[in-house]
């Protein structure tokens, strides 16, 4: 089983995804304080290795998550799939981030 944290930022409401290989699907179980991925937790239930390869417009996590969450810039959908690759054995666990960039961090050099 893959398991994952997405810490979206301002809203504070962590989302924790399952992702888990049965035969040839794996299924997944989403639970946060957000009512919205909470939501998408419930529609969203089983994925196929397909999903990992299905362009964003056409992708299943998109599309539910489309119709669940009103913040078109939740990070969850993406960490969902990020799951399902590390599951499927197709990537390797390797935290994400977005960082933003300040004028002092530039100065800095971290940018």
């Amino acid at each position: 089983m893959t398991k994952i944290v997405v810490n979206p930022g301002a809203c504070g409401l962590p989302a924790k995804v399952d992702v888990k290989k049965e035969g040839e699907n794996f299924s997944v179980t989403i639970s946060s304080p957000c009512k919205m991925v909470a939501k998408l937790g419930d529609e969203l239930r089983d994925l196929t290795m397909r999903d990992a390869f299905t362009r964003i417009m056409e992708n299943p996590v998109y599309q539910k998550g489309s119709s669940c969450l009103r913040h078109v810039a939740c990070p969850v959908p993406s960490g969902i799939l990020k799951a399902l690759e590390v599951e499927a054995g197709l990537n390797v666990p390797r935290d994400i981030s977005i960082t933003f960039v300040t004028e002092e961090k530039a100065e800095e050099g971290d940018a």
